[in-house]
């Protein structure tokens, strides 16, 4: 009686499975799973995957009475992409009242700066969008000469880590030669000890300018909805945002709380590295949120600390100095100047043990090799406690990389958050930087991966609308052709030997970040038991032409179960 009683409940358990919600038939489905195995079928059941296989054995086994079943016509279908980086508040904000205009030379920004210049009362600041030298016509920095031909209002050149002000801007900042350097900040200064209006780590000495506060919540929460069903469209299932604060984490909450959350969100929290070391424990020790802590449409992820600057702005911690050329790309004085780094060793490794304790996965914004070095001497103090491998704790860029930190990162399981773009966007202008040498181990994917390191992609997208245009473009497939040709705008392959294959690509964008996100049981691969976050596209991913990977395009994305972006231009079929 007992088996016949298994056995009932086994036929009821198999004709409920048999029951798919949704097949989608005829298709190329890249599954992602451990053999990249790839199928024809797959059958969808309320959020997740039921079954992969072929249309015989799918539609036999899972097609019910109530099953919608949708031919692909031999689209591909991968797992929904992940973009590991990004930052969703401030880039939907940066166009929310009004497009940006293409700041790509000193010509364009004088055109902006006079364009706002005639709405803008007298004495009101004028703010460049950032901008970064690498990416100028010039491949100079600014200085507050170049900026001195508006007179009636302050100008503030947005480059990140480096802000370029005006000599009006100067004056409403009481900015003279006799002003002290702000703490872990630089006031650069000419021959002369003249201020040349460029501020390093020094946002704290402008004065009179907020630049949110004119948006209400109800502004913020819609701009950032709004940015996300943008990523959504790129074929987006899944972002990390890499620096909340408590109101950003508070318009996530608020969004998922009136269901206007259009994809999964993991969340990394920054505190204010600025404060004292004791304030920083407390704050971490009283914090109601860990990693982890949420579900699967929004959580938190990893602590977060900036340990230096930018490279494109010649503020990361490097290993050597930045040479001749950053004299003039990034308007340097000291000919030994290394970049910045913003916490000292026994400041970091105190927080990061407070987070770790408390149960934070680490990580820190480490562009230059200097950094990238710090961090890990904290990570190998921690290990030695503790091991440091469970938490999947990460350097975040590490755009300098050398054999000897890949040795370390390996040693410790150390993962790593990589922005391939910038190779094709910066690489040019770091060539004159560092020479074609020097810019071997500049995002060695290849050397990773060989090395056993998980990669997760990302963008680090911050400004602008467009997929393909933005400051950090976030269009998944540009990072993926970039990983795979290391091509950069100007034409040249930097490093060929770094490349990776289409396979590995795909997997830095799906499966690899979803580990690093403590998913990979869940999403990352289309296998079933997973939730169903799908991405169709417009051409066969795995064999087109290599120069036409980053011209890819979404034709239907569907996230737990349900299509929730579909391209105008997708077929009759419903794809």
């Amino acid at each position: 009686m007992y088996n016949l009683f298994i056995t009932l409940i086994a036929s009821a358990a198999v004709l409920s499975a048999a029951d798919a919600d949704l097949i989608l038939r005829n298709g190329k489905i890249v599954t992602v799973d451990r053999a990249f195995t790839i199928r024809q079928a797959v059958a969808i059941k309320g959020h997740k995957i039921v079954a992969v296989g072929s249309d015989p054995v799918i539609l036999k086994a899972e097609r019910g009475p109530a099953t919608r079943v949708i031919d692909l016509q031999g689209k591909t279908v991968l797992p929904g992409l992940v973009d590991a980086h990004v930052h969703a508040v401030d880039s939907g904000l940066s166009e929310f009242r009004a497009p940006l205009p293409p700041l790509n030379s000193f010509a364009a920004v004088r055109a902006y700066i006079l364009q706002q210049a005639a709405k803008t009362p007298k004495g009101e600041w004028i703010v460049v969008p950032r901008t970064f030298p690498t990416r100028l016509e010039e491949l100079q920095m600014p200085t507050r000469q170049l900026l001195d031909f508006e007179k009636d209002h302050p100008v503030l050149f947005d480059a990140s880590y480096v802000l370029i002000l005006n000599s009006a801007g100067m004056r409403k900042c009481g900015i003279t030669r006799d002003t002290p350097n702000p703490p872990a900040g630089e006031i650069v200064k000419d021959a002369q000890g003249e201020p040349t209006g460029v501020l390093k780590n020094a946002p704290s000495l402008v004065v009179g300018l907020n630049r949110t506060a004119h948006f209400t919540e109800a502004e913020k929460l819609d701009a950032l909805e709004q940015q996300l069903k943008r990523y959504v469209a790129a074929g987006l299932t899944t972002v990390g945002d890499r620096a909340v604060n408590p109101e950003q984490i508070d318009l996530y909450q608020k969004l998922k709380a009136t269901g206007r959350l259009p994809l999964r969100v993991v969340m990394t929290w920054r505190p204010d590295a600025s404060q004292p070391t004791a304030t920083l424990q407390q704050q971490i020790q009283s914090a109601p949120y860990k990693t982890n802590v949420g579900d699967s449409w929004l959580k938190f992820g990893t602590f977060k600390l900036t340990l230096d600057g930018g490279m494109t702005i010649g503020t990361a911690y490097q290993r050597y100095p930045y040479g001749a050329f950053g004299k003039q790309l990034y308007g340097k004085t000291n000919p030994d100047d290394r970049g910045q780094l913003f916490i000292p060793p026994a400041k970091l490794l105190a927080v990061m043990r407070t987070a770790r304790d408390v149960g934070w996965q680490l990580t820190t914004h480490d562009q230059g090799g200097g950094a990238v070095d710090n961090f890990l001497d904290t990570l190998e103090q921690l290990d030695r406690e503790k091991p440091i491998a469970p938490s999947r704790s990460h350097v975040m860029h590490a755009s300098f990389q050398s054999p000897e930190a890949i040795a370390r990162m390996k040693k410790l399981g150390i993962l790593a958050d990589v922005q391939a773009p910038w190779l094709y966007l910066d690489g040019p202008a770091l060539e004159q930087v560092f020479g074609y040498d020097g810019m071997r181990y500049f995002y060695p994917l290849r050397s990773y991966i060989d090395a056993g390191i998980v990669i997760a992609a990302g963008s680090d997208h911050m400004i602008g609308h467009d997929k393909n245009n933005a400051v950090n473009p976030y269009n998944p497939f540009l990072s993926m052709w970039t990983e795979i040709t290391r091509l950069t705008i100007k034409g040249k392959v930097i490093h060929p030997e770094q490349k990776i294959s289409r396979a590995e690509a795909l997997k830095t964008h799906t499966i690899w970040p979803a580990y690093l996100q403590f998913a990979e049981t869940e999403r990352g691969s289309i296998e079933p038991g997973k939730l169903a976050d799908l991405v169709v596209i417009d051409r066969d991913y795995l064999t087109c032409h290599e120069a036409e990977i980053k011209e890819i395009h979404p034709v239907t994305v569907m996230i737990d179960g349900k299509i929730i972006g579909v391209n105008q231009r997708s077929s009759a079929a419903g794809i």
